[in-house]
């Protein structure tokens, strides 16, 4: 854990913002975590509730991605599908607001109504008709329509590339398991679609601004060194279990044998930040999934919240330096 972590960009087009970003949180490890906050509306009562109850923000904010999916079946959905699409509706603006006055570090996340063939909340596998391991075949109408939907992201991150704005990006998150269409027929189709993305965003989009987050523990269908800056998985565990999450560490950093970049994409719980203050487990970030994780204490106190958001091993918002 203290060799040396390679954190050149996979792009070797990446912006000079990139290289910071990277470079950054390559001297992390051993000195710090960031600290993390995932908000799915915009309300972000997350955010809310973490200032009121530590008087700091996280350096890194989360955002949902799935009102922009460009085929949601409206006709076919249920009302929680459309109380979070529309409660969702909008959430660019907030990560704009995010990294243009607050200067802190962005991820996004997309929750992705499958291209065809869903219904209600159509990024589910049970409710979408919409085969994956066709889309990787060029000439099939799968095929098209997911590139079709892919520039239609593209279009909306372009922006921030303009404005030279690094963006954490976790594509495809948890494609180790079958609830998702693009998991749904195994590792090696969704390891597929990542590489379809990065070429179609790197070589046609040009979307320099990328920090590429592989989001999967299974060495099975690892997309490569060659497309990922940092590897990532999401776990969840039990209510109030505060831990370094070493088990997790070891288990994820057997898919490549290269020193990369480490990062919990999504999590239940804090992580144990004087724990970690100890063992040095190398996660540069956690990010707390949203509503009941994030802003309720069913899962962490406000005491545990407080003494987190307040030790010298939390990188928070005000500790974050300008970094594009």
């Amino acid at each position: 854990m203290n060799e040396t972590i390679h954190a050149a960009p996979c792009n070797s087009n990446a912006i000079d913002e990139v290289k910071n970003v990277l470079s950054y949180l390559r001297e992390l490890p051993g000195k710090g975590i960031l600290t993390g906050q995932h908000t799915q509306t915009t309300v972000q009562k997350e955010l809310k509730y973490i200032e009121e109850v530590t008087g700091k923000l996280p350096a890194l904010c989360g955002f949902e991605l799935l009102a922009y999916s460009p085929n949601i079946n409206y006709e076919d959905a249920g009302e929680a599908c459309l109380i979070e699409v529309e409660e969702n509706k909008n959430t660019l603006d907030n990560a704009w607001d995010w990294v243009l006055n607050k200067h802190g570090l962005i991820t996004f996340t997309w929750h992705w109504f499958s291209p065809f063939g869903s219904r209600d909340k159509g990024f589910y596998t049970e409710h979408t008709t919409f085969d994956a391991s066709q889309a990787v075949l060029e000439g099939t109408e799968e095929h098209a329509r997911l590139i079709a939907d892919m520039d239609h992201m593209a279009e909306l991150l372009k922006p921030f590339c303009e404005k030279r704005i690094p963006i954490l990006w976790r594509p495809f998150h948890e494609s180790e398991g079958e609830w998702f269409w693009w998991g749904a027929k195994g590792p090696e189709v969704a390891k597929q679609l990542y590489r379809m993305m990065y070429l179609r965003y790197t070589h046609h989009h040009r979307l320099n601004n990328l920090i590429w987050v592989w989001n999967s523990p299974l060495p099975e269908g690892y997309v490569g060194d060659d497309v990922c800056d940092v590897i990532s998985l999401d776990t969840y565990p039990p209510k109030h279990t505060h831990t370094d999450l070493e088990d997790e560490y070891n288990r994820l950093v057997k898919i490549t044998p290269a020193n990369k970049l480490t990062a919990l994409g999504e999590i239940g719980v804090l992580p144990s930040i004087p724990r970690l203050s100890e063992t040095h487990i190398p996660w540069v970030w956690y990010m707390t999934w949203s509503n009941e994780f994030g802003a309720t204490e069913e899962w962490t106190t406000k005491e545990e919240l407080r003494h987190a958001y307040g030790h010298p091993y939390s990188v928070t918002l005000d500790m974050l330096p300008r970094l594009y």
